[in-house]
Formats: C-alpha cells, structure tokens, sequence
C-alpha cells in the first residue's frame, strides 16, 4: 500500500507568442463546395424462366412500389429485356442488388439484377 502521496507534475513555464509585426496576412476562409454523391440505378434484366408474378413480388418487397407500378416494371422488363427499378446511392445499390439476387436463389429462379451509373 502506498502511503505517501504522488508529487504533482512540474508545468513548463507560460511563454507570452510572439508579438505581430503588423505585416501578416489573414486569408479568409472560402466555404467548399462539394458535389453530390454518383447515383445508380438498380436493373432487373429478363429472363425466360423467372415467373412474372415473383418478379413483381420482389419488386414490392425490396423497392417498396405498390402492385400496379412493380407490374409497370416488369412488363417493362418483360417487353424491353431490362427494367429500372429504383436509383440509389452507390451502397444501398449494392444492399438491392444482393437482397434480389438473394431471393431469387433462395426461390431456385435465375433473376439477374445490377447496378449501374446513373449519367
């Protein structure tokens, strides 16, 4: 057991700065402008196996659209080979993108989905 007590730290002596010679020079500080983040948009691509109606389910499910505009995707889908279905930052176009190809794996249906730049 200790019994005496621990002697203070020594503080280096205060020091005046040093004066100003009048001929510094102040640049203001300029507010950044910083541009928005790259969007991208997640796309469903068609294939001949996938049912319509799991198509538009995972629509709804994941991209939170209600039945009539998810089957608006996937027939666009159906009729012109890919559709998009939604436009989001760069990671929560990857989280889609993994959370569609995930269902579908799980359901045993070959869905594709990506993620591209929006330009």
């Amino acid at each position: 057991m200790a019994t005496r007590i621990p002697p203070t730290p020594k503080t280096p002596p205060a020091t005046k700065p040093a004066g100003d010679d009048g001929d510094s020079v102040v640049l203001e500080r300029r507010p950044q402008k910083t541009a928005p983040p790259q969007m991208y948009q997640v796309v469903m691509l068609n294939d001949d196996y996938t049912p319509m109606e799991f198509v538009i389910v995972v629509i709804q499910q994941f991209f939170n659209k209600d039945r009539e505009t998810a089957t608006q995707i996937m027939l666009k889908i159906h009729l012109d080979g890919r559709g998009v279905c939604g436009v989001y930052s760069r990671d929560m176009a990857a989280t889609k993108v993994n959370q569609v190809m995930e269902a579908a794996h799980q359901a045993g249906h070959p869905l594709q989905c990506v993620s591209e730049p929006v330009e």
